[in-house]
């Protein structure tokens, strides 16, 4: 059984009570989104109310109920997994494919002068206004801030009443400092570095609520949200005063607070960032205004008051933590290498594992093998997501995470998706790596082909410095294209240092925002084409990637040039390629690359004392030429 349909329930007794509440506050639609008040993309187990009102437990969507119908809206990489996991009761909306439209486009399709419910905390200050103005030229509908979240009620009210019988608490887990040796610049600098943004906005300060740019800003880490290192809290940057800090003060220790003290941020209780923010905003001359990223959410916004506040897409901080110093890069370089040696032992053992035919490993066995050679790294501090650990035609679930009993048997002749990553203290790590240890197919070797020249083709470009992820994407997809062939998710994403593993503002895709930001030396960014046929297979291949100065022998236009430096080191499978479809710097570079991960791998794997991983890693780079 897999994970989908493992976690199948019935949401009619939620959905029931839930409606209730929705005739009592005059509303016809509720908004029900995935992400909490920080707009972190993964949630802790207190914020996942979409997860709880569905059955639906990918970490993208956002559910609308009606009074008649209810309707779930995700991307392609959910497609598959929704259609499993969720109800009779629930029309899923899959957004990406030809007609269907998004959950905000959809609202404007409702009865005309709908009123439509929402929690002023969970709705980013983008969004509302641009339902306003969509709404507004299309049904007229109305949004509706409502103080107390419907679905909270429903989850804390008693079972004997329809309800959840209760929320999970808010994590109270305490906040810890990041070292500048591993940050590789102080707080006071970056303080100093997000008032320059400001000043040249001509604002009062910013409202910072996105958890990683406050940790980024502080050095300071923590543990609230699984497999990311944050802190819940709000901090405040005013651009002549000292900042302030939101956040329950239980969680600090006297040296964090300490710590804080001696750099001048002020601390204030989390529940108190609104009430500061109003008191703020009544100082407010005519001219002045605070600066809120867009993702901060409508509750924050109303309260310095929407004529008060200048909304900007990527924040200050957005950028200048997506630019990794030279200490982060060098500790991106480590950090991939350590990891390296753990996935290549992995992959040498289950390898062995399955060629032997005894013990039939389960997809969670395997990954928690993974997870044990990689606990005991150097620097190591957890996992930076849930292990995709998937067998045949699980792979063709773009965001599979096998469930903890039940996940299905790891097959022989079948291929084996695994997507992972850890935390380190020096650097964040993320790899696909898709393998085969039987006699694969004629049509997934031409698929792992297909893919892998599109992995290629990002990784050599070299492109002008005015150029955006938006642009490059196409080029990861040209040799999918040529057969037909397709992928339902971006081709990269940003990736932080000891931080979420997903970092914005920049990436690789067909999202129009990517189009917004142009790449900059120093960005970190994920190159993982793939391809998912199915009920089948799927297909991924992914390294971490830096954003690095090139010479040219010219320089049109005075702009400046741009290529990226791979730092992900694990043996790329030549089993699955099929060398005819390569051409010559194609089929150069495959090797050279297993040459570089067997060169700078060999001599860390040896310290291990596996012997066995180091002859896989021998096999696995062995250069292969083209077909005669």
């Amino acid at each position: 059984m897999t994970a989908a349909a493992a976690s199948v329930r019935s949401v009619k007794s939620y959905l029931g009570p839930l409606r209730q509440l929705m005739k009592q506050h005059s509303v016809q639609c509720y908004i029900c989104a995935s992400e909490d008040s920080h707009s972190s993309e993964y949630t802790a187990q207190v914020d996942k109310r979409r997860e709880w009102l569905t059955g639906f437990t990918g970490s993208a969507g956002t559910a609308v109920v009606c009074l008649e119908e209810a309707h779930l809206f995700t991307d392609g990489r959910y497609h598959q997994q929704a259609a499993k996991e969720l109800s009779s009761e629930w029309t899923l909306q899959k957004y990406g494919v030809p007609d269907v439209k998004n959950w905000q486009d959809w609202l404007t399709t409702l009865p005309t002068s709908t009123r439509i419910g929402l929690d002023p905390t969970l709705l980013p200050i983008s969004d509302y206004n641009s339902l306003v103005s969509s709404l507004s030229s299309s049904n007229k509908a109305t949004l509706v801030p409502i103080p107390t979240n419907l679905v909270d009620q429903v989850w804390e009210s008693p079972l004997s009443e329809g309800g959840g019988g209760g929320k999970p608490q808010r994590p109270t887990e305490g906040v810890r400092m990041h070292e500048v040796r591993y940050a590789g610049m102080a707080m006071k600098d970056k303080v100093e570095a997000v008032r320059k943004e400001v000043r040249g906005k001509k604002a009062w300060g910013v409202v910072v609520s996105m958890l990683d740019e406050i940790c980024w800003t502080l050095n300071l880490r923590g543990s609230d949200i699984p497999f990311n290192p944050v802190f819940f809290s709000y901090l405040v940057i005013p651009v002549s005063s000292p900042p302030t800090l939101f956040i329950n003060i239980d969680k600090l220790s006297k040296e964090v607070y300490e710590y804080l003290e001696g750099e001048g941020v002020l601390i204030e209780p989390y529940e108190s960032v609104v009430e500061y923010l109003e008191g703020v905003a009544k100082g407010f001359g005519a001219d002045d205004k605070m600066i809120v990223p867009h993702t901060t959410n409508l509750a924050l916004s109303l309260a310095v008051g929407l004529d008060k506040i200048d909304v900007v897409n990527p924040g200050p901080i957005g950028l200048l933590k997506a630019v990794k110093n030279a200490t982060e890069i060098e500790g991106f370089r480590q950090s991939h290498l350590r990891d390296g040696v753990a996935l290549t032992r992995y992959f040498s053992w289950l390898d062995r594992q399955l060629s032997s035919g005894g013990t039939k490993l389960t997809e969670t066995e395997a990954a928690n093998k993974l997870e044990e050679l990689r606990s005991s790294l150097p620097l190591f501090q957890g996992l930076s997501f849930p292990t995709i650990s998937s067998t045949g035609p699980n792979a063709s679930v773009i965001h599979y995470q096998p469930p903890l009993v039940g996940s299905s048997v790891v097959e022989r002749e079948a291929i084996y998706l695994c997507d992972s990553g850890a935390q380190f203290l020096d650097g964040t790590t993320d790899t696909t790596r898709t393998l085969h240890f039987g006699t694969p197919k004629p049509e997934e070797i031409r698929a792992y082909t297909r893919v892998l020249q599109g992995h290629i083709a990002i990784d050599q470009l070299i492109f002008p410095a005015t150029t955006t992820g938006y642009i490059l994407d196409a080029f990861a997809r040209r040799a999918l294209w040529e057969d037909g062939l397709d992928y339902r998710h971006g081709t990269g994403h940003g990736v932080g240092s000891f931080l979420n593993v997903h970092e914005g503002p920049h990436g690789i895709g067909t999202r129009l925002a990517y189009n917004n930001i142009k790449l900059k030396a120093g960005f970190t960014v994920s190159n993982e084409p793939g391809y998912y046929e199915e009920g089948k297979f799927g297909i991924r291949i992914e390294n971490v990637v830096i954003v690095k100065r090139v010479e040219r022998r010219n320089d049109f236009g005075g702009v400046g040039w741009l290529g990226f430096e791979h730092v992900t080191m694990v043996p790329i499978q030549t089993k699955l390629v099929d060398p005819a479809l390569l051409n010559p710097k194609e089929l150069k570079w495959l090797n050279d690359y297993n040459l570089e991960v067997r060169t700078k791998l060999t001599p860390l794997i040896e310290e291990t004392g596996d012997k066995e991983a180091l002859e896989w890693l021998r096999e696995e780079t062995k250069a292969i030429s083209a077909s005669p």
